[in-house]
């Protein structure tokens, strides 16, 4: 008898922040500068981390560059609207490995809040047989909050 993995849609993991810097500067830094602020020990490749990148336009990759020049894509970018809004597509398991069976978006927006800060609104949403063990893990302090709060840091400095 054979079993039947379902994948599960949990509730999307929501955060935010609120950063220093006009909406196109905290559009900017997320995006153009993603290398600078994001960690290098969250990589999934086999080399260490050389760069992070998110390329700047709807059908670009979102990947990583290894110290031995390997490219380890994470996923691609879904939509593409400076200074606003962008949508990626995340293509890791719980464990974060390379897996073509989960379906989950990250979307960023940047509201702006006066004319020298801006919200930063982040929602995951995941579809995947491991979907709440996904969402636990990114929901996590070490998750998409530390993660934040290191662009944020980043952008209140540039």
């Amino acid at each position: 008898m054979s079993t039947v993995l379902q994948k599960i849609t949990p509730a999307p993991v929501r955060k935010s922040i609120r950063v220093k810097a006009p909406r196109a500067k905290a559009f900017d830094v997320f995006t153009a500068r993603f290398d600078t602020w994001w960690p290098r020990g969250h990589h999934i490749g086999a080399a260490e981390m050389q760069e992070a990148v998110i390329e700047p336009r709807q059908g670009g990759r979102w990947y990583e560059k290894g110290i031995d020049g390997s490219i380890c894509q994470w996923g691609e970018v879904l939509v593409w609207q400076p200074p606003s809004r962008v949508v990626l597509s995340w293509r890791l398991n719980s464990q974060f490995k390379l897996d073509e069976e989960v379906n989950s978006e990250v979307e960023v927006r940047f509201i702006a809040d006066g004319p020298d800060a801006t919200l930063v609104e982040l929602e995951h949403r995941i579809t995947a047989v491991d979907a709440q063990a996904i969402v636990e893990s990114v929901g996590s302090p070490q998750g998409w909050s530390g993660l934040l709060a290191l662009y944020a840091e980043k952008t209140n400095a540039a």
